[in-house]
């Protein structure tokens, strides 16, 4: 077996924190590097969740019926998940910059062109090339991280993508109802656009910092069969996909039980978006603030346990008291609160454990959780209905899993 050497061609020191110029040009220190990579993940995550509150209007528009529309929520995470190694190995070869560049102009491009669908399958195609730029833009984000920090303070680092995930999710709902409401569907994604022009016009004007190297001459698919074939890293990298498939999940089957059966308007279903934020707000700030006390793996499990209990109480609820809404959407909030805390650091603890670094174990271990999101998204659109108890069931199994990988990574 080839050796692979890893060294870190930008160390962080105290003066990180400030910035410097250069011939007009902003050079990237560490807290702007995290100022940019949290920017770029808002725009890869709004994707998921600021159409949710349209997707009735949107059937009507097109028109189609709405399971079809919901469709478009794991046809976009299948377009993130399926470039994402590419992604990584561009990264490597060609530089951080002009991959992210390339990825936010694919994005742009795509959500310009969605409201100009004139049926359902344009939409739905035209949602996977706006995912497939989304994979870069969430992938360079986090290697942007990975390039600055390390154990830790990596998993701190990335606690503050995980705030930026939940304002994409949480925030980016409300958003695409007001915009819905007083500007129509279509505004929703000519936003999207915007925000990912307005993006590369600040690229444009930063240097980035030397980034990791790998002294390797095997090639790119070798390099990830051997990370994955590394138990602590697939250990770690199965906490953080499995938890992930929750949100997934319940994002996919709400709309239409909340807005259906208990016929929520709109407006109502995105101010779901404001308790769900403060739940992630508040996982993300424990993990950002306790961790290098707590300890990684401790910090991982309790959040993990608050998973399993809040999808435990969903799925009772929805048996034994289905007609009342807050307890579907109350217990979510708990295991949303959980994934908070655990999903930052399972990432770290996966890119840690890599046998390789660069932005290969970033790339693979976002690789795994958008695909598993997208067959978590494909099995839950499977289950939409009115009901929840099917919603419920699933994210039971998925804490369940999520459980035992954490178990496992205590044990590597």
């Amino acid at each position: 077996m080839k050796s692979f050497k890893r060294h870190d061609s930008y160390n962080p020191t105290s003066d990180d924190l400030f910035r410097t110029h250069t011939g007009g040009f902003l050079v990237l220190k560490n807290t702007t590097t995290l100022v940019i990579a949290c920017s770029a993940a808002f725009l890869a995550q709004v994707g998921i969740s600021s159409y949710l509150p349209a997707v009735p209007t949107i059937a009507h528009a097109l028109p189609a019926a709405e399971d079809h529309v919901a469709l478009a929520l794991a046809i976009y995470l299948v377009g993130m998940a399926l470039p994402m190694l590419l992604w990584g190995s561009l990264g490597e070869r060609f530089g951080r910059k002009p991959v992210l560049l390339a990825a936010l102009c694919v994005y742009a491009l795509a959500s310009a062109a969605i409201p100009s669908a004139f049926s359902v399958e344009v939409f739905l195609a035209l949602r996977l090339v706006q995912g497939l730029g989304a994979g870069g833009v969430s992938v360079m984000a986090r290697v942007l991280v990975r390039d600055s920090f390390s154990g830790a303070l990596l998993a701190k680092a990335l606690s503050w993508l995980g705030m930026t995930f939940v304002i994409a999710l949480g925030i980016g709902q409300f958003v695409g109802s007001l915009l819905q409401v007083v500007f129509g569907w279509e505004a929703i994604f000519y936003g999207l656009a915007i925000g990912a022009v307005g993006l590369m016009l600040v690229l444009n004007r930063v240097i980035f910092p030397a980034r990791v190297k790998v002294d390797t001459s095997a090639s790119a698919w070798r390099i990830y069969a051997m990370i994955m074939q590394h138990p602590p890293f697939l250990h770690a990298a199965l906490v953080g996909g499995l938890g992930y498939g929750v949100i997934i999940a319940f994002n996919t089957c709400a709309p239409l039980i909340l807005q259906g059966r208990f016929e929520w308007s709109a407006a109502q279903y995105g101010w779901l978006g404001w308790p769900i934020s403060v739940a992630y707000l508040a996982g993300a700030l424990t993990v950002n603030r306790f961790v290098a006390r707590t300890g990684r793996l401790k910090m991982m499990g309790w959040g993990m346990t608050l998973v399993l209990t809040g999808t435990a109480v969903m799925l009772l609820s929805s048996v034994f008291a289905g007609g009342i809404a807050v307890l579907l959407w109350l217990p979510y909030c708990v295991a949303v609160l959980g994934q908070a805390m655990s999903y930052p650091i399972s990432l770290s603890l996966a890119n840690d454990a890599s046998p390789v670094s660069g932005s290969y174990a970033m790339a693979l271990s976002g690789f795994m959780h958008q695909l598993m999101a997208a067959l978590i998204g494909g099995v839950a659109s499977l289950l939409v209905s009115q009901q929840a108890w099917p919603l419920a069931v699933l994210c039971v199994v998925l804490a369940g899993a999520a459980s035992i990988c954490v178990a496992r990574s205590r044990m590597d």
